[in-house]
């Protein structure tokens, strides 16, 4: 397997927020976790990317242990919750800022990134004056950029109107077809059925 959770607790407090949970994952395919607002979708993505350590249980990816052989997974793009953004940057702008922490990337490819989730039009204009749905079109675009192997989007649908959420379903299937291991969590079952 390529990602596996192997009994992933958490507890914060009193509260039991992770329970026992196991699950293996094959590399390019396209797994969905849907539930209810607190129900831990979000707080077992943290501890997928690292970001959270559980209380018991471990993950491992591509034979690699997060929090012993790996500090973060190697190739990881995410979007957990909401995209936070500089307000007075454009979206490329921020992009490109993002970007110059690896210095990967020329412009010409984070414009074509932009481009690819919709936001050409758009992207010199201020992230303030951005719509939700465009905020979330750009929190996907910073989490595609770099081409990474995983790629874990909390609610990625959230804020689009119909027309970006058939955008954002085809991209992700397009993704995966790229060889992209995805994760996503929605309230929505029909984005889980669909992708």
């Amino acid at each position: 397997m390529f990602l596996e959770v192997k009994h992933i607790s958490k507890q914060i407090g009193a509260d039991e927020v992770l329970k026992d949970i196991t699950i293996s994952m094959e590399k390019g395919k396209i797994y969905g976790f849907q539930g209810k607002n607190g129900c831990g979708k979000s707080m077992l993505m943290r501890v997928i990317c690292g970001l959270v350590i559980p209380t018991h249980g471990s993950v491992t990816i591509d034979g690699e242990q997060l929090g012993k052989e790996l500090s973060f997974p190697r190739s990881l793009g995410m979007m957990i919750e909401k995209p936070g953004f500089l307000g007075s940057y454009t979206g490329l702008q921020n992009l490109e800022m993002l970007a110059a922490i690896r210095s990967e990337l020329k412009k010409k490819e984070i414009e074509d990134v932009l481009a690819r989730v919709g936001l050409e039009d758009v992207m010199h204009k201020k992230y303030r004056k951005y719509s939700l749905g465009m905020k979330q079109k750009l929190g996907i675009a910073a989490a595609i950029m770099e081409k990474p192997d995983i790629l874990i989007l909390d609610e990625p649908m959230n804020g689009l109107d119909n027309k970006g959420v058939d955008e954002i379903r085809k991209l992700i299937l397009d993704l995966k077809k790229e060889g992209r291991s995805i994760i996503l969590a929605s309230h929505n079952r029909e984005d889980i059925q669909i992708l």
